[in-house]
């Protein structure tokens, strides 16, 4: 069942509210002008009102039987942040140009993950418009957008836009941020994108709500006591009144993929989504996301992000599994990180050799049922089966950023030689690979975590909290308040660079490496099968082998601070080399590797470095 205000053309509009609990429910209109409706309770707890003579802006808020005002928990828009009115938005209106759309396949995506409110000075969905051409260039055929429900912030100043958050504090799971802009503007944005052969996935986060402007437990019981996750009471997915939950959840990812013409979400932290029934929700949504799809005639996606190591998730329904399409692969990030910082902190300390590496490579999992040492347990179970199509892997995400007290990207921590090997490494996995944004260019600026909430105490527990976080990981360096408009600003890209020096070399090389994943067969097909890893833990060496049909590919990649003397590591036959990262176009200091190989020969490999021949 459909929640919240829809408008149905003509001045008809309908309102839907779960609140199975209360005895009494109004629509309280507010403006244009201020009037009283009641509702009608039907089955299953929820309320309904079709009413005549309102338009698409009217405001307006729940009355409950108490006699306070709470807005719509499924509003579309809250025009004046998390604490008033929510705003009837007409979804049937926009001029949408993208009927021939057919999206892209997620076997062929290049992902680009970004925040609206740092992506641009400005911050907003129309800023990022005209920077799609430089993105379809690069070769990103798929946007990933941090979230963009309403979370709260200060909205009094001259700058509205000093509302700041990742997103993962929105408590209206089905309104656009108002600091962002409009619906509209959100709609324009994804139909731009589709002009440029570009995919939209939006983040959304089904595990908690927010704390500021959270009232949703006023209409119904969302949560339950019976689990409890990083922010508290878990989500109702299974106890009583679960039903309504459910519903309210299921319609929302429906929401997002139907009116904005989403392509896929990406489901935040789902080992926090806790759910004992015959079906979990997950298979249940993605049941309905697959209707939808067939409904719309093109595939729509669901991607989760789990550190459960746990193939049950993206296992079709027949084998015991969600059917969810794809999950994001932590232990790759975590294995190629350490070989390339020697880092060992916090969850890092269950990582650090080229083995695990090699592992990551072959079969995804490094802990599938292992003994993680941070964890104090056994871990993971095993993803051999599985495709490399239905696995995202990174080597820079906003967690692996933002969660570090300083917010340093990797090229603050590495050489550029190592910085080209990190983009190797990642694009020619059997992955699909996601960039965060300013990756491509090595940006250097943090990508820090912020917030604006207006609680001073709630603004007390975040910094606490987030101090204890980094206390894991033993970080040495001044505490960046996420509170303080400046670090918001200090997040922002500098999108300038990208044309300049090193950073204009590492932009190239990111487009070179994606046009070869497009057409070298070897690399296009994402398949764990045809692929060979090798480490040498000594060397801290690796080798690909992937094959396809009878093209081959073969791949270099040299982790050591020193030359490593090769013999007989190439396959039989004849090899070419397509790109190698010491060569001077790439600001190296020159190749040592000839250009065609006999399987025979003997090699010398330049530090932190990579290499791509093709047979």
């Amino acid at each position: 069942m459909k929640v919240g205000s829809h408008y149905l053309g003509n001045g008809v509009c309908e309102f839907t509210l779960w609140s199975p609990l209360q005895e009494e429910v109004a629509v309280h209109l507010i403006s244009p002008e201020e009037k009283l409706l009641p509702m009608e309770k039907q089955d299953k707890g929820y309320w309904y009102l079709k009413a005549e003579n309102i338009e698409p802006g009217t405001q307006y808020y729940y009355r409950l039987k108490d006699a306070s005002d709470k807005p719509d928990p499924a509003s579309g828009f809250q025009p004046q942040g998390v604490h008033k009115a929510s705003k009837l938005i007409d979804h049937t209106n926009f001029n949408w140009q993208d009927s021939d759309w057919l999206g892209v396949p997620l076997e062929e995506m290049i992902i680009y993950e970004l925040h609206i409110g740092t992506f641009t000075n400005k911050g907003t969905f129309k800023a990022i418009i005209p920077r799609l051409s430089d993105l379809a260039r690069l070769g990103i055929n798929a946007i990933e957008i941090m979230p963009v429900s309403q979370f709260p912030g200060d909205l009094d100043t001259a700058e509205p836009f000093h509302a700041r958050n990742w997103g993962y504090d929105g408590v209206y799971p089905y309104a656009v941020q108002n600091s962002y802009g409009r619906p509209e503007d959100l709609k324009q944005l994804v139909d731009a994108a589709h002009q440029q052969g570009i995919a939209v996935i939006l983040d959304v986060v089904y595990n908690h709500f927010g704390p500021e402007g959270n009232y949703i437990a006023h209409h119904g019981p969302y949560f339950t006591e019976t689990y409890h996750t990083p922010w508290g009471s878990a989500i109702n997915f299974d106890d009583a009144y679960s039903y309504g939950v459910r519903n309210y959840f299921i319609e929302n990812a429906l929401y997002w993929l139907e009116n904005y013409h989403i392509d896929g979400l990406r489901l935040d932290a789902i080992h926090a989504i806790y759910d004992s029934s015959a079906k979990h929700i997950l298979r249940e949504m993605a049941e309905k996301v697959a209707e939808l799809s067939d409904k719309v005639g093109r595939k729509l996606y669901l991607i989760a992000e789990s550190d459960l190591n746990d193939v049950r998730v993206i296992r079709p329904p027949e084998l015991g599994g969600y059917g969810i399409d794809a999950q994001w692969s932590d232990d790759f990030h975590h294995a190629l990180r350490t070989v390339l910082t020697n880092e060992s902190g916090g969850y890092y300390g269950d990582f650090g050799s080229c083995e695990q590496l090699a592992k990551a490579y072959q079969n995804t999992f490094v802990y599938d049922w292992q003994y993680s040492q941070f964890r104090k347990r056994y871990h993971g179970n095993d993803a051999g089966d599985r495709q490399g199509t239905q696995f995202v892997v990174c080597i820079q995400n906003h967690d692996q950023i933002g969660n570090r007290m300083l917010g340093e990207r990797i090229t603050e921590l590495i050489d550029f030689e190592g910085t080209k090997l990190a983009a190797g490494a990642l694009m020619l996995s059997p992955y699909i690979p996601l960039i965060f944004m300013g990756q491509e260019y090595g940006e250097e600026a943090p990508f820090l975590y912020f917030v604006s909430h207006s609680d001073p105490d709630l603004v007390k527990a975040v910094r606490e909290g987030r101090k204890k976080e980094f206390a894991d990981f033993q970080v040495e360096g001044e505490y960046i308040d996420p509170q303080s408009v400046e670090t918001f600003n200090s997040s922002k890209l500098h999108w300038e660079k990208k044309d300049e020096g090193k950073h204009q070399v590492l932009w190239q090389l990111y487009q070179q490496l994606i046009t070869l994943r497009r057409t070298i067969p070897a690399l296009k097909k994402l398949d764990k099968q045809n692929l060979e890893v090798t480490a040498r833990e000594s060397d801290r060496f690796l080798t690909l082998h992937r094959w396809q049909d009878r093209d081959g590919a073969f791949i270099l990649l040299n982790f050591n601070e020193r030359e490593v003397n090769l013999n007989n590591v190439f396959p039989e036959g004849k090899w070419q080399k397509i790109l190698d990262s010491t060569e001077s176009k790439w600001m190296g200091s020159g190749s040592t590797l000839p250009e065609t190989i006999d399987s025979t020969e003997q090699l010398t490999i330049k530090p932190r470095s990579f290499a791509l021949y093709q047979q």
